[in-house]
């Protein structure tokens, strides 16, 4: 399992692809942050040494991101055949998926890890330095890495449902937006209000933002773990449907 996630990660970095994902992310949330002027985003515009432009951003730039990145994983493996290869090695159909979902979000995690700079830019300018909700921030960091775990999860079992790199990024697309804003785009449909929360409560939307604002709470927690690992479950019989 150890050799296939690290074989998928280096197979990011040996092609443009990883590249091309992790510096899309960081000049768009540059951009938007410190750049674009009279935007509710921009840092220096509004004078308040807050993050949270890019918590709100994030979101909508990996729904595009996160399929691009996935897309290939089970994909290319169906179009060329080396699935059947790769499931005889000594290795359970759950090993393969976790070592190819790990591999997924380990990309995702890099390309955030250099908005650190970001914080600490606001750390330091703030007034007087160092007056920022650093538990809080963080706390939201957290919110944005289970969002990218049940996306890259949604991502990967899309990859494994077809041989096909573009439907399978179209397919995650769909998905990955509909559990983000579908469920509450649903909700408000003129339901009695009961009906209409329990309906949000199956959206990511409404968990992330909680966390986003630095809320720690362990019903949201859970709702990306149950979430995450649905998908993973759902890949592996995926899987297993080839040896019947």
């Amino acid at each position: 399992m150890i050799a296939l996630f690290k074989k998928e990660v280096s197979g990011f970095f040996s092609s443009l692809s990883g590249y091309v994902v992790v510096a899309i992310f960081l000049i768009a949330t540059g951009l938007m942050l410190w750049i674009i002027p009279d935007t509710s985003y921009n840092i220096p515009d509004n004078h308040y040494a807050t993050l949270d432009g890019l918590f709100i951003i994030s979101p909508w730039l990996f729904l595009f991101l996160i399929p691009a990145v996935t897309m290939r994983m089970f994909a290319e493996e169906n179009k060329t055949g080396t699935i059947e290869l790769l499931m005889t090695r000594p290795i359970s159909d759950f090993q393969i998926v976790l070592a190819k979902y790990l591999a997924s979000f380990a990309l995702i995690v890099i390309s955030i890890l250099p908005t650190l700079i970001y914080f600490i830019s606001i750390y330091l300018f703030a007034s007087p330095s160092g007056n920022v909700d650093a538990a809080g921030i963080f706390g939201s960091y957290l919110g944005l890495l289970f969002l990218c775990s049940a996306f890259a999860s949604i991502g990967n079992f899309c990859s494994a449902a077809s041989s096909n790199q573009i439907v399978a990024f179209l397919l995650s697309l769909i998905m990955c937006f509909f559990f983000y804003s579908g469920f509450d785009l649903m909700s408000g449909l003129g339901f009695p209000n009961v009906i209409s929360n329990i309906i949000a409560q199956f959206g990511i939307s409404n968990h992330y933002a909680s966390l986003s604002r630095g809320v720690i709470d362990s019903r949201d927690v859970v709702y990306f773990a149950c979430l995450t690992m649905f998908f993973l479950l759902l890949t592996r019989f995926t899987l297993e449907k080839r040896k019947w």
